[in-house]
């Protein structure tokens, strides 16, 4: 799908599933928001329904960064890669499966079709994500699923 059909798809969405750091809440692992305009204006009459996976799952914040090893969300979710404080090494992959399965039941539940996620997040990225240290192409955890599940995901660099 096309940057141009993802924005026509959320221009269309009458209620949107939105990374709750990106509507100012400072849920992030380093305790901070990216509170968006160009997201607050693309969503503006529409419903929202805010996420945050990695809190959901009961990570605190602030914590330890996390970032996919072996591979990117689809891989996790496969079971071939997981995800992993940086600094510890202390395995978080399921945290992370049961935050992204958290907001595709929260989607499923409110009739979600298009998401817009934070990029390059290892829950929520869109089209790259951090593994083994750098920022590759590929998605999040809860940005695969939610894929994978036919959600259209945006991401908020495209708006």
């Amino acid at each position: 799908m096309t940057r141009e059909e993802r924005l026509a798809a959320l221009r269309e969405a009458p209620v949107v599933l939105v990374s709750a750091c990106l509507l100012g809440e400072a849920c992030r692992y380093d305790g901070k928001s990216k509170g968006s305009s160009p997201v607050m204006r693309a969503l503006e009459g529409k419903e929202i329904v805010p996420v945050c996976p990695e809190t959901g799952a009961g990570l605190g914040i602030p914590r330890p960064a996390v970032e996919l090893k072996g591979g990117a969300g689809a891989e996790v979710l496969a079971g071939r890669a997981r995800a992993a404080e940086v600094e510890s090494g202390k395995d978080r992959t399921e945290a992370f499966r049961q935050g992204a399965e958290l907001a595709l039941a929260a989607a499923r539940r409110f009739g979600v079709r298009v998401a817009v996620l934070k990029e390059r997040s290892p829950s929520c990225g869109t089209q790259g994500t951090h593994v083994d240290g750098m920022v590759v192409r590929g998605q999040g955890v809860t940005a695969a699923l939610l894929s994978q599940a036919g959600l259209i995901v945006v991401s908020d660099e495209e708006l």
